[in-house]
C-alpha cells in the first residue's frame, strides 16, 4: 500500500480548490470538528478572503460550543473568518414530532442544506466546501445510515437542488488520515485529536422524539460524560437519551433473563430485563437495520447492582443478540434512582481504527459509577444510567 504523503496531499488539494473555484467565493460550514476544520484550513490556503466560514447554531451542539469553537477557529494560529448563524428555532421546528432515526437525519440534512443554500445565495457563493470523509460515503452508500453530508454519491445534484457545487477534499481519507493532515497543517490538538461528533449533532443522540427538556438533559449528560471518561482515552465517548417507556411483558424479556442468569450464575429473581419502546440502528449482514434495545439490571445478594467486567458484559451481549435476533443493542444498568422519571441515559465509549467497526471500551466501574451518579444529580428527569455494551457490529456507534 502506498505511503500517505501529507505534503503531496495538501498541495494537491489546495491546487485543486484553486482550479475549481478560481477567483470566486466559497462557503464552508464549520463545527469545530477535525474534518470541517481541516477542510476550512485547506480552502483558506487556496482562497484566503474569498472563503466564508459559517457555524450553524442549530440547537444540537454541546453546552457553550458555538462560542467556544468560534473563538478557537478565529484566533491564531488558524485565523479563519467565522460567522455564527443562529438557526435553533428553524431546526427544532423542522424536526419536531419525528421519532424515526432516518426521518430525523433526512430532515436535518434538508434543513442544513437549505440554510446553507440561502446563505450562499445571499453571499454570492457558488461553491460549498465540506469535510465528507470516506467512512461517511461508505456508510451512506452501503445503507448503514444516512450521513447528512453525502449528496452526489447517492444521486443528489447539489447544483440543481441547492444552487452550489460541493467540493470534498477529504472524501478519500479515513479519520486517522484526516488527523494526520490536521497535525501537518498545524491545527491545535484540541481540534486535531477531538473525538468525532455527528453532523446532525445531539439530534441523533436523542433517541425517539426530540423534546426541549429531553435535549437539555442530554446536553448536561454529555458534558459530564466527556469530563469523566476522557481520562481513559476511548476513540469516541458520549451520552444518549431515551424515553423511559418499555414494552410491557415483552416476549423477549424472559429468554434474555434466562441467558443472563445462566452466564452470570445469578438467580432469575435478581435480574430485571427491559425492552424499550424506541428502537436503535444496528448492522446485520453488512446492512443497516432497526432493532430493539434491551436493558439488563442484575442485583447482587446485598441489593447493590452487580458489577461484572466489561469483557463479561460484552460476552453477555453477544449471547443475547445471537439468541434474540430482534435485539441489536444491549445496555447494562450502572446506577438508578428509586423513583421513575421520564428519561434514561446510556453512556457509550468505543475503541476503533476506522469507525466502520468498533469495540466497547473497558471503562472501570469507578468511572462508570461516578459518571452515572453525576448525571442523575444534574438531570432530575433521568432515573437510570446504563452502559452500552454493544460493539459495532451488531450496533452502529451512534444509536441512530
Amino acid at each position: 500500500m502506498k505511503e500517505f504523503n501529507l505534503k503531496e496531499f495538501v498541495n494537491k488539494q489546495v491546487e485543486k480548490i484553486k482550479e475549481i473555484v478560481g477567483s470566486e467565493r466559497a462557503l464552508i460550514a464549520v463545527s469545530g470538528g477535525v474534518d470541517s476544520t481541516t477542510c476550512a484550513v485547506l480552502a483558506h490556503r487556496a482562497m484566503r478572503e474569498n472563503l466564508l466560514c459559517v457555524m450553524l447554531d442549530d440547537a444540537f451542539m454541546r453546552e457553550g460550543e458555538p462560542e467556544r469553537v468560534s473563538q478557537v477557529l478565529s484566533q491564531s494560529p488558524l485565523n479563519l473568518p467565522v460567522r455564527i448563524v443562529n438557526v435553533k428555532e428553524r431546526f427544532l421546528s423542522e424536526l419536531r414530532g419525528l421519532r424515526d432515526a432516518e426521518e430525523k437525519r433526512k430532515a436535518f440534512r434538508e434543513t442544513f442544506y437549505k440554510t446553507l443554500s440561502e446563505t450562499a445565495e445571499k453571499e454570492g457563493c457558488r461553491f460549498l466546501v465540506q469535510g465528507t470523509i470516506y467512512a461517511d460515503v461508505v456508510e451512506t452508500t452501503g445503507g448503514i445510515k444516512t450521513q447528512h453530508n453525502v449528496l452526489s454519491q447517492i444521486g443528489i445534484n447539489s447544483i440543481k437542488r441547492y444552487g452550489f457545487l460541493v467540493i470534498e477534499p477529504l472524501a478519500t481519507l479515513y479519520k486517522g488520515q484526516v488527523r494526520e493532515v490536521a497535525r501537518y497543517l498545524g491545527i491545535p490538538s484540541e481540534i486535531s485529536e477531538r473525538q468525532p461528533f455527528p453532523g446532525p449533532g445531539l439530534s441523533v443522540r436523542v433517541v425517539g422524539e426530540i423534546k426541549t427538556d429531553k435535549l437539555e438533559a442530554l446536553k448536561k449528560a454529555t458534558t459530564i460524560t466527556e469530563e469523566t471518561v476522557a481520562q481513559h482515552r476511548p476513540d469516541q465517548y458520549f451520552a444518549t437519551i431515551l424515553d423511559n417507556i418499555d414494552k410491557r411483558q415483552h416476549p423477549r424479556c424472559k429468554p434474555i433473563q434466562e441467558t443472563v442468569s445462566r452466564l452470570l450464575n445469578v438467580p432469575s429473581k435478581h435480574i430485571l430485563v427491559r425492552v424499550f419502546q424506541d428502537r436503535a440502528t444496528g448492522l446485520k449482514g453488512g446492512e443497516r437495520c432497526y432493532g430493539e434495545v434491551a436493558a439488563v439490571k442484575v442485583q447482587a445478594a446485598n441489593g447493590s447492582i452487580l458489577q461484572p467486567s466489561v469483557n463479561v458484559l460484552v460476552e453477555l451481549q453477544s449471547k443475547i443478540v445471537v439468541e434474540n435476533p430482534s435485539v441489536t443493542r444491549v445496555l447494562y444498568t450502572i446506577h438508578e434512582t428509586p423513583q421513575k422519571q421520564p428519561y434514561v441515559v446510556a453512556v457509550r465509549a468505543v475503541q476503533t481504527q476506522d469507525f466502520l467497526t468498533a469495540r466497547v471500551a473497558k471503562l472501570p466501574w469507578t468511572t462508570l459509577t461516578e459518571t452515572a451518579q453525576k448525571i442523575l444529580a444534574a438531570c432530575p428527569n433521568v432515573s437510570s444510567v446504563y452502559y452500552d455494551v454493544t460493539p459495532k457490529p451488531p450496533a452502529t456507534i451512534e444509536m441512530e
